[in-house]
């Protein structure tokens, strides 16, 4: 019993001396020192992994600038830009994007330029924010990786930037859906449309793409609607252009129940084209019905806590993107609302019988600034003809309106001065706007009551008196005001 006892010490010390030895074996060991260009890469690498990234980057630094025909040159430098990757930061993330742009460009063909670019990308990703916030970081990200899937479609990577690249595109869609509701409530249905419109063309994955195609749809029929009541003389044109606001209306509607079967608003959008008289009504393929239901399966339902959080954090919520199918590759298409609006106005004017018609279509608000004015009237922002102005006269001096206050002397202008004023001010407004000419007579002023008389032999007695007597009311003012006023109750115990 004794030898297993002293067996097991045995065996636990052997085991204790080699846990304590930290030595790593160096592959290098046997290389003659001619070649040290390998011992400081591992130094590099080890400094890193221990957060040391000043050290690391001084050692690859040292390794490039010497060893300049060294085969890890290329992977010295990668390693200088995931120094600062790790390190993290804007600082660091902008001199990492750096690194790894200067890679790409020395070494595009190798299979770690795919790499670098997916870590440019990753950094705009990281420091993307919210959809009701700045998405200047978003499209940065969205752009570096449609950039990696373009470049290098061979690259393992694809799949995740693909991935990610709908996580970015579910942010900037949602954006566009805000903007677009934020227009509709105020009843700016141009720019609304043209918001729809860009989303629904730009990012197909996008979680509310069917309610974002039903709001279109109904600002469409409101338009048609809208078209009707218009006194147009000529009924064809008329006809012509309300029949296009429905069939729009009707792409719309059937887009939902054909591309997106399995959302919410299929089954809506079937009672719609019912109501507008479509016959027979579209149906769904059995792919169309599939890939629908991935797509829906494949997003992650938000609990109320996550939204609720979700409100104050920086960055977005990506949970409701979809993990399926392919995102889109192309840049964010913009529609112009000034464009749809002066198109509108067009057809309009040409067919107007008394020089113009009504355009009240709910569609000029597009926004301050724009817009087209009908012919024969006043730009927006200008007053009618009846209410203009006359013009100044020569020298360009306007005379003053009636009960308005001059600069100079903060009375009106044309209204005579009260025949009894309390004297109440005494700042500097009060002195005349103007002095004589020299050699010249004074003109009269009228009477005041605060007016210094100088008939008297003893107005410069008065007048020393009313200053001292100004003074001394504006210093116990100041001193009543300053004076430390008693707390009382609640406010002995709290300060503020």
């Amino acid at each position: 019993m004794s030898r297993k006892i002293i067996a097991s010490l045995a065996l636990a010390a052997a085991l204790f001396v080699a846990g304590c030895n930290h030595h790593v074996k160096n592959p290098m060991a046997g290389i003659d020192s001619k070649q040290p260009d390998k011992g400081l890469y591992d130094r590099a690498m080890d400094a890193m992994q221990h957060g040391r990234y000043t050290e690391a980057r001084s050692l690859l630094e040292t390794l490039i600038n010497t060893y300049q025909e060294s085969e890890y040159i290329a992977r010295a430098k990668l390693a200088l830009g995931d120094s600062w990757y790790a390190e993290g930061g804007t600082a660091a993330w902008t001199q990492a994007e750096a690194q790894y742009k200067d890679f790409q460009v020395f070494y595009p063909n190798m299979p770690e330029a795919a790499e670098a670019q997916l870590k440019v990308a990753t950094i705009h990703y990281r420091q993307m924010e919210k959809a009701d916030r700045d998405f200047s970081q978003a499209m940065r990200a969205s752009e570096e990786y449609r950039n990696l899937v373009q470049q290098y479609p061979d690259s393992p990577l694809v799949p995740e930037a693909k991935q990610r690249l709908r996580e970015v595109q579910e942010v900037l869609a949602d954006r566009q859906f805000r903007i677009a509701n934020f227009y509709y409530l105020r009843d700016n249905f141009a720019a609304a449309q043209a918001r729809l419109q860009s989303l629904i063309d730009s990012y197909p994955l996008y979680s509310q793409v069917d309610e974002a195609l039903w709001e279109l749809g109904s600002l469409y029929e409101k338009e048609a609607v809208n078209m009707k009541k218009q006194n147009i003389a000529d009924a064809a044109v008329k006809e012509r252009m309300v029949a296009q606001f429905q069939k729009n209306a009707i792409d719309d509607y059937t887009r939902i129940v054909t591309r997106y079967p399995a959302m919410s608003r299929a089954n809506d959008a079937k009672r719609r084209l019912q109501a507008l008289n479509v016959s027979p009504l579209p149906e769904p393929t059995a792919e169309q019905l599939a890939q629908s239901k991935a797509e829906e399966q494949s997003r992650t339902n938000l609990r109320m806590t996550d939204e609720v959080i979700g409100n104050f954090r920086k960055h977005p919520n990506v949970a409701r993107a979809s993990k399926v199918g392919e995102p889109s590759l192309d840049d964010e298409k913009q529609v112009s609302a000034v464009a749809m609006v002066q198109d509108l106005t067009n057809q309009l004017n040409a067919a107007a019988t008394r020089g113009t018609a009504s355009t009240d279509l709910g569609l000029t608000t597009v926004g301050a600034g724009t817009g087209t004015p009908a012919p024969n009237q006043p730009p927006p922002g200008t007053a009618p003809a009846s209410n203009a102005t006359q013009p100044p006269p020569e020298g360009g001096a306007q005379p003053p309106a009636a009960n308005t206050v001059t600069p100079a002397t903060g009375a009106p202008a044309a209204a005579p001065a009260p025949a009894a004023a309390t004297p109440t001010s005494t700042s500097k407004s009060s002195a005349p706007a103007a002095q004589p000419s020299e050699g010249a007579p004074p003109a009269a002023a009228p009477p005041q009551v605060n007016e210094i008389q100088k008939t008297s032999a003893t107005a410069p007695n008065d007048q020393q008196a009313s200053a001292g007597t100004q003074q001394t009311t504006a210093d116990s003012k100041q001193d009543s005001s300053s004076k430390k006023k008693s707390k009382k109750g609640l406010r002995r115990i709290i300060p503020f």
